[in-house]
């Protein structure tokens, strides 16, 4: 079980998401980066999409009273076990009656991976937690202190990979995928309109402090919508860059809706997604146009760097 002894701010339990259910207007949602989720799994020898924690800008402290494995990725944050320092992607032993602190330096996002994962009711096959609905996750809400989060059963090779890890941190650690700064790659859209494109990658935006888990909202020199007619709603997904009358383009995160009205002029390529989930209000970003190929090798590329990763952990512990 783990203590939460200061919750920061909307720290909630999640996992990779709800799939197959945008049909009934169900949100897959789910952590804002996967990929960051899933190689702290791995470092702990979870599945991958087992459930974990997602902290937003830090100031977390959590209490764990069972001996346990963990591991964490995203932004840039000082994460201590017991005093001691664990770098990212990295795993780290956690002893009984241990804190865990996290701290915010620059990163918006971090996300907490523990051997067995956060133990709390599946929901329409998923332990995400959605905050517009009220459902998931830690009874559908973010955590609040004193909140006590009961936790899973270990898989057996986690004593193995307690064994080799000589002090308090291992030695080994995950790939870390950089970003191209503050940079977001994209691909056109189905309401791409080259004078729109040319406005939309010719300036610098600024995150908007209404920002969320659905969307950034962005802040800019006005895109006027090539068309004021009113489009029949239809699906959306994350990444995808919708431009409303106001001018003010919106990318869309994992917490967004299922479908919409606005024009979808282009999209964030799946492995920029997660360096989207990093920005926070104030921030500032560019837009990169590349083809459709070049986005899919990219994500090709990324999941056979996660295989590798995997398959070498399972050459080592089984």
């Amino acid at each position: 079980m783990i203590e939460v002894i200061s919750a920061g701010f909307q720290t909630t339990v999640q996992d990779c998401g709800r799939i197959g259910l945008r049909k009934f207007g169900i949100t897959p949602g789910g952590a804002l980066d996967p990929i960051s989720l899933r190689l702290a799994n791995l470092l702990v020898r979870n599945l991958e999409w087992t459930a974990g924690l997602e902290c937003v800008s830090g100031r977390l402290r959590l209490r764990f009273h069972d001996e346990r494995l963990m591991a964490w990725s995203g932004g840039e944050f000082e994460i201590r076990v017991g005093g001691n320092l664990v770098p990212i992607l990295h795993c780290a032993r956690v002893s009984i009656d241990a804190d865990v602190e996290i701290l915010p330096q620059r990163g918006g996002r971090a996300w907490l991976a523990i051997s067995g994962g956060i133990n709390v009711p599946e929901i329409l096959g998923s332990r995400a937690t959605d905050l517009r609905a009220h459902f998931g996750g830690w009874e559908g809400r973010a955590l609040r202190d004193g909140d006590e989060l009961p936790l899973g059963m270990e898989s057996e090779l986690c004593a193995r990979v307690r064994d080799e890890i000589p002090d308090h941190v291992s030695d080994w650690s995950a790939p870390r995928f950089i970003g191209p700064g503050k940079i977001l790659r994209i691909i056109r859209g189905k309401n791409w309109d080259d004078d729109i494109g040319a406005k939309l990658l010719a300036q610098k935006f600024r995150v908007a402090m209404n920002s969320d888990r659905m969307g950034l909202r962005l802040e800019g020199e006005e895109i006027a919508p090539a068309s004021r007619r009113e489009l029949v709603s239809e699906a959306v997904t994350p990444g995808t860059i919708q431009l409303p009358p106001s001018g003010a383009p919106v990318v869309l995160l994992q917490g967004c809706q299922t479908i919409g009205g606005y024009p979808k002029i282009a999209h964030v390529i799946t492995v920029d997604l997660g360096y989207a989930a990093q920005l926070q209000p104030l921030h500032e970003v560019r837009f990169q146009l590349i083809e459709l190929g070049e986005a899919r090798e990219l994500l090709r590329e990324r999941e056979r760097e996660i295989a590798l990763f995997r398959a070498g952990l399972e050459a080592r512990f089984g």
